[in-house]
């Protein structure tokens, strides 16, 4: 019997092939392999990174990756999971330094195969396979799609006319809608499952009813409109019925819809989506055993979103949805004006919940920017998980009515990652006269009782400082989390943590905030703070992804100034539970340890010691950069942002890749490059030496950890 495969299916439509090559020869042998075999071709030839991006916008069945002038395999992929056709196959053509044994590591990295022109016979079944595979999803994409829109037809349909509807399996009620209820005198949908549809019917004419029923179930729905003259005393409208049977998307089931007159208005169609269709549809394309709904919603409004134009008012809802699509990764459906219902997947229920935990960071007060202007979000967020598919309307509202109700469960720590911050007071040695402190060494902090009432010195501290004082006091500093990308795609799920707070309406990174270097007792308790709320957010999500790990800005203060920081630091490690040896790197200013190199030598050998990697950021932009690489016992660096922008050009990249050329001879270190915000950026990172990537491009920062790919 002959394969399916080798069927004139595939050839009855055109294979739209992205080839990247610089052979030109190789690219006429696959076009004629194809074509040679009864193939329909569109195929394009290309071999630099500019024509690639551009040809991403165009739809392909399949890309076949030889050789480039500027792109390589694994750019190319990462850039079509980042377009409008995240699953299109690549094969890989076989490199020249190709062993057997990597063809694991090549398919784990995203390849669908690796294919050898040497075997023009293998070589053409490697394509044709691929293709299927490439069409059944397209396939599969458009019927999902067809659906979607057939369904969307019918209840519109239903909706303009006012129609009392219910689903009929083999003459049997499966649900019906709130009209159809009342039609024939049910108070819920309980009351009405399981009933035979003749019951309730009661067709004066039942021989002709049946006759037409039985082929209306064979598939003639030309028959499905007609009169029908009941005897059911508990109709509450006029005989005869304008009855009308039309698909459903259930198997062998059909929706009978009876027009009961005075049709719903378009405001209150608009009001009423019927998202819980739109629900079901999705849990249909991406089913999981476990489900739950989380709902956002307004917890306060400012009065500046009231006083202001329309179209502001109009962008400040709108705001809403793109910060809640960017931060939960998640269908999202619009119920009212301001809220939103979100549909939470995940393979487990230990998993879910370590999903809903990690939504209680967006309940702090957040800015959405609205025409350059900042105005504050303040969200009610709640959840309640779902036993199966909603059945209708009022299913639907009991589900949001329990979920408006309950909060996201909260991290329930064991009681050892209880770190409550000790109060710090300074023990301040007046130097004598004749032998004076260096500048730049700061008084010893102790741990102690708890300080005394707030000096002079703190009540006359800057405006910026006694918020940040109080937002410490509150929780409410924002701890923002972003997805680094590995290019040996072996480290998928390491972070960066950045943090910061809102201060008269306008965010404030604390990284930035040289006003804090004033107060070092003040910058010790926020780092440990940031600590322990960014471990807790890991202790979490390694539920889900447990080889995560966190990189976590801190400043000076707590690195040469907080004695027991390396104990605590051991203890936070121990608390997270990771099965990694090494979960946190510790990243600290390059200028700030250059400074302070001999005590900085000492803190970081005491931090490695007890467990915790240790990084730079801001590098590269001093003449003593190399240097200062010699001595400190590091492993990753984080890029000056200067640095970053020689990826404009080819001089500049080149100039680039010296530089991390040298900074390897010294010292093998891991290197990120940051802020790549845009395409062209996070593309031309391929062309250096920088193993970790990131930017805006593949993950903004966000508010709590979730993975891009996720979804």
């Amino acid at each position: 019997m002959r394969n399916p495969l080798l069927s004139k299916k595939l050839k009855r439509t055109e294979t739209r092939l992205l080839i990247i090559d610089d052979n030109q020869i190789r690219f006429n042998q696959i076009r004629d392999l194809l074509t040679g075999s009864e193939h329909q071709v569109q195929a394009a030839l290309l071999d630099d990174l500019q024509n690639f991006e551009k040809q991403l916008n165009l739809p392909w069945d399949l890309v076949i990756f030889g050789r480039a002038y500027d792109l390589k395999y694994d750019q190319a992929l990462s850039l079509i999971r980042l377009s409008k056709q995240p699953n299109l196959p690549l094969l890989l053509l076989k490199p020249d330094d190709y062993e057997l044994e990597q063809y694991a590591n090549y398919v784990r990295k995203g390849i669908y195969d690796i294919v050898n022109m040497d075997a023009p016979d293998r070589f053409y079944i490697d394509l044709v396979r691929a293709l299927s595979f490439s069409r059944l999803v397209q396939s599969q994409q458009h019927l999902m799609d067809e659906l979607e829109t057939a369904q969307t037809q019918a209840q519109s349909f239903v909706e303009d006319s006012h129609k009392a509807v219910a689903v009929i399996q083999e003459g049997i009620h499966l649900e019906a809608n709130a009209e159809y209820l009342k039609l024939f005198g049910f108070k819920s949908d309980d009351d009405i499952i399981g009933l035979p549809l003749l019951d309730l019917l009661q067709p004066k004419d039942i021989n002709d009813f049946k006759v037409r029923f039985k082929k209306i179930t064979q598939g003639q729905l030309d028959l499905g409109r007609f009169e029908l003259n009941s005897q059911n005393p508990q109709i509450t409208v006029k005989n005869p019925l304008k009855i009308e049977f039309i698909p459903s998307a259930a198997d062998d089931a059909l929706q009978i819809a009876i027009d009961i007159g005075g049709g719903a208005s378009i405001a209150e169609k608009a009001a009423k989506p019927n998202v819980y269709q739109q629900l079901n549809r999705t849990m249909t394309k991406q089913p999981s055993d476990i489900n739950a709904l989380v709902v956002f919603s307004l917890a306060s409004c400012a009065d500046a979103i009231f006083q202001a134009d329309w179209d502001t008012f109009k962008a400040y809802f709108n705001a809403i949805k793109e910060f809640l699509k960017e931060q939960t990764n998640a269908p999202l459906f619009k119920l009212e004006s301001g809220v939103y219902v979100g549909l939470f997947q995940a393979e487990s229920k230990a998993k879910l919940e370590s999903k809903l935990i990690g939504l209680n960071s967006l309940a702090k007060p957040q800015l959405l920017t609205v025409h350059q202007d900042s105005y504050p979000l303040n969200l009610r967020i709640g959840c309640t998980v779902l036993d199966g598919d909603i059945r209708d309307e009022a299913h639907f509202d009991q589900f949001i009515t329990q979920a408006f109700a309950t909060a996201l469960p909260q991290n329930q720590p064991a009681p050892e990652l209880d770190l409550s911050i000790p109060e710090l007071q300074f023990s301040i040695q007046e130097p004598e006269a004749a032998a004076p402190a260096p500048a730049a060494e700061a008084p010893a902090i102790q741990f102690s009782k708890p300080a005394a009432p707030a000096s002079s010195a703190i009540l006359n501290e800057p405006a910026v400082i006694k918020a940040l004082r109080s937002c410490l006091e509150r929780g409410e500093i924002h701890l923002k989390y972003q997805q680094l990308y590995d290019k040996e795609h072996v480290n998928l799920y390491t972070y960066e943590v950045t943090s910061g707070f809102i201060f008269e309406n306008k965010w404030k990174d604390i990284a930035q905030l040289r006003e804090l270097a004033a107060d070092q007792e003040l910058s010790i308790k926020l780092d440990r703070w940031i600590l322990v709320e960014s471990c807790k957010q890991l202790h979490n999500f390694i539920t889900q992804y447990p080889d995560a790990k966190l990189i976590i800005n801190l400043n000076k203060e707590v690195l040469l100034h907080d004695r027991t920081f390396p104990d605590f630091i051991a203890k936070l490690i121990t608390i997270i539970r990771s099965k990694l040896a090494h979960p946190l790197t510790l990243q600290f200013s390059e200028e700030d340890i250059n400074q302070h190199i001999n005590d900085a030598q000492k803190a970081i050998a005491a931090l490695r010691k007890n467990g915790a990697e240790v990084a730079l950021r801001g590098f590269g932009n001093s003449m003593f950069s190399e240097s200062l690489l010699r001595q400190v016992d590091i492993s990753c660096l984080t890029l000056h942002k200067n640095l970053t922008g020689m990826l404009g050009s080819d001089k500049s990249c080149q100039e680039l890749q010296e530089k991390l050329t040298a900074y390897h001879e010294i010292k093998p270190v891991q290197i990120m490059l940051r802020e790549l915000n845009d395409m062209t950026l996070f593309a031309n990172a391929w062309n250096v030496d920088a193993r970790f990537i990131q930017g805006d491009y593949f993950q903004k920062k966000l508010d709590h950890l979730i993975d891009v790919q996720d979804q």
